[in-house]
């Protein structure tokens, strides 16, 4: 076997359609198929189990796509490692990030720059689960999540916990702090669906203690919902570092009384897959400020 047909093989392996591994190889099928049956005729066992279309891996599969994860990762880092030894830190990062995310992040990319700065950037905002969904399809080096959100998939940093506060209009009445109850009696445009864990860990909220809030809207830009309450359309619930930027835009921060109930954040990057060197420096400066 040589790389290329553990690439062939683990493009069969995830999508399990020879049909599909085909177009994500950009090539055609009968070549695919030719190459699996040449791989199992060389080991002397069968890879796949087909039913129709489709296919299934069987126990000698399986062990083979962990080496082959390896081994095309262990390529990668050497390839990667070879260049940066003789060129430096260099390259593209992708990094996704959600309007949720951790308000020191611009200040970490400055000072990763200072220290890198044949790295550059593409930077994509969007809702936790499309960015989970970017990763897993390798369009995302890395990214920054709102918990809680299934990590299966992922390898990870937390970012640290943080308080969630009520978030109403400046002209509102003036509370030093404020109860679920209270909160309930609001119209709420509470973050996005799509955000996963974060709508659903607000709700938990209200509903373990018997009450129904009145959501009257979601919201996926953090600027825009705060304009929202701003303008006195409705109050939210919302992390600190999400709202500390927006202090002077008519909107008033209520800590929330009661047992204390956090929000966090965290790194996350595709499990068994190569990451850059520039990556991991990228990573290891975000946990580092952000962690203490």
């Amino acid at each position: 076997m040589d790389i290329k047909q553990l690439r062939y093989f683990i493009a069969l392996a995830e999508e399990l359609q020879v049909t599909s591994a085909a177009l994500r190889l950009h090539m055609s099928q009968p070549p695919l198929s030719q190459q699996l049956k040449l791989m199992e005729e060389e080991l002397g066992v069968s890879l796949f189990v087909r039913s129709g279309r489709h296919l299934e891996l069987t126990a000698p599969g399986k062990t083979l796509y962990e080496h082959a994860l390896t081994i095309t990762r262990l390529l990668e880092e050497a390839k990667e490692e070879v260049k940066e030894s003789g060129l430096g830190l260099r390259g593209k990062l992708s990094i996704g990030i959600n309007t949720l995310s951790d308000e020191r992040l611009p200040a970490v990319l400055s000072a990763f720059r200072q220290l890198y700065p044949k790295v550059t950037f593409k930077i994509q905002q969007n809702e936790t689960n499309t960015l989970t969904r970017l990763i897993k399809d390798k369009a995302l080096d890395l990214a920054i999540v709102r918990l809680p959100v299934s990590l299966e998939d992922f390898d990870h940093v937390i970012l640290g916990a943080e308080p969630l506060f009520f978030v109403t209009g400046a002209g509102d009445e003036q509370l030093e702090k404020v109860t679920y109850d209270c909160i309930a009696k609001h119209p709420l445009v509470l973050p996005s669906t799509e955000g996963l864990g974060l709508y659903h860990l607000i709700l938990d909220q209200f509903h373990s203690r018997g009450l129904s809030p009145a959501v009257i809207g979601e919201c996926s830009d953090i600027g825009m919902l705060v304009e929202l309450i701003a303008s006195g359309f409705g109050a939210s619930i919302l992390p600190r570092t999400s709202v500390n930027r927006y202090q002077n835009h008519r909107i008033r921060i209520v800590p929330i009384d009661g047992p204390d109930v956090t929000s966090s954040s965290a790194v996350i990057w595709l499990k068994q897959h190569y990451l850059s060197k520039a990556a991991q420096k990228l990573i290891d400066l975000i946990a580092g400020p952000l962690l203490r």
